[in-house]
């Protein structure tokens, strides 16, 4: 209907739409060759030679599942970085159709539920500069991987619901809590806990809230629950933290790969070499189990008790506290 539609906007031109879009390959399948026009575009020093394979390209959404050997039905990962999504690769199809839940693919076409959110580190990053700001004022000079690992090591000697601090870490809109525009925000009462280790941990703990209310509608409206999520990105370079803050906040466990800050070109990679087998009658599924994640590097943790009631009651003030959000954006 879509490409209907659009046919009318571009009937006085020579061509069909169809004839431009490219087609669509699942993962494995012949996708041509580099051209030598390609080859001089991508390098212009002429070292880059016309021939090689190509693979049916991924975005992050495909290499993430890639990479965190999801792509079996009823598996699921989350990939972490300046925006975020979980995706679960569905065994039937969605009761409902929701505002905040897009409907993907695996790279060989298996439908996935994706919650996908803009906002996720980059305002963690904000804040982690202006903490280096601080220490060169001292004279100290703090690599990047010392400076986050400090930071959320802080947070392990945190209150369960990060002392009452709240904060927004919207520094572009976000669709699943309504918010047109970003306003990044922080907030607290006179009387919270407002110390070091809750401040960093109300960071965290915001960088998946709204994470964790798209993926509360599949949990609750669906009834789709996964035994564990395989998380990718950054933020995980600092073992332990990031991931036990993930698992809290969805009750879920959480496993980490060695390969967890690679990200999706790994996982493309992964997909170029699969298409060089040629091997059409083993699956994506099965090509990954019995030749790439053989031997998996990997930790998983599992939710605290204590740590889930602490992020519930942070969500609930955070929900309750989207009004000010919004008033931000409206006001400033």
């Amino acid at each position: 209907m879509i490409l209907t539609n659009r046919s009318k906007n571009v009937a006085p031109y020579p061509w069909h739409i169809r004839k431009v879009l490219p087609k669509v390959l699942k993962a494995g399948e012949y996708a041509g060759t580099l051209t030598p026009e390609g080859a001089a575009l991508l390098d212009v020093n002429g070292n880059l030679q016309a021939g090689s394979l190509m693979a049916p390209p991924e975005g992050d959404a495909g290499t993430g599942m890639v990479c965190t050997n999801s792509v079996r039905k009823r598996t699921g990962n989350i990939s972490v970085g300046t925006s975020a999504f979980s995706m679960i690769v569905l065994d039937q199809p969605l009761e409902k159709v929701y505002r905040d839940i897009d409907i993907v693919t695996t790279p060989s076409g298996a439908p996935v539920a994706m919650v996908h959110i803009n906002n996720c580190s980059s305002d963690i990053n904000a804040w982690a500069n202006l903490f280096k700001q601080f220490a060169e004022r001292l004279g100290v000079d703090l690599p990047a991987d010392r400076l986050y690992e400090t930071l959320f090591l802080v947070a392990a000697k945190a209150d369960p619901d990060a002392g009452g601090l709240l904060n927004y870490s919207y520094l572009s809109g976000e669709n699943i809590t309504k918010m047109p525009a970003g306003r990044p925000l922080f907030v607290r009462k006179p009387d919270s806990a407002f110390t070091l280790a809750n401040f960093v941990q109300a960071q965290l703990y915001a960088a998946f809230a709204p994470l964790k209310i798209g993926m509360d509608i599949l949990k609750n409206e669906e009834g789709i629950k996964t035994a564990v999520l395989i998380a990718q990105g950054g933020l995980f370079k600092t073992p332990v933290i990031g991931q036990q803050v993930l698992a809290n906040a969805l009750n879920t466990p959480i496993t980490v790969m060695s390969t967890a800050g690679e990200g999706g070109a790994w996982g493309m990679a992964v997909l170029a070499v699969y298409a060089k087998s040629g091997n059409g009658k083993q699956s994506l599924e099965d090509f990954l189990d019995q030749n790439v994640f053989t031997h998996p590097e990997s930790s998983t943790l599992s939710p605290e008790p204590e740590g889930v009631s602490g992020y519930e009651a942070f969500i609930k003030r955070y929900e309750a506290g989207l009004t000010v959000e919004s008033m931000a954006v409206k006001s400033i």
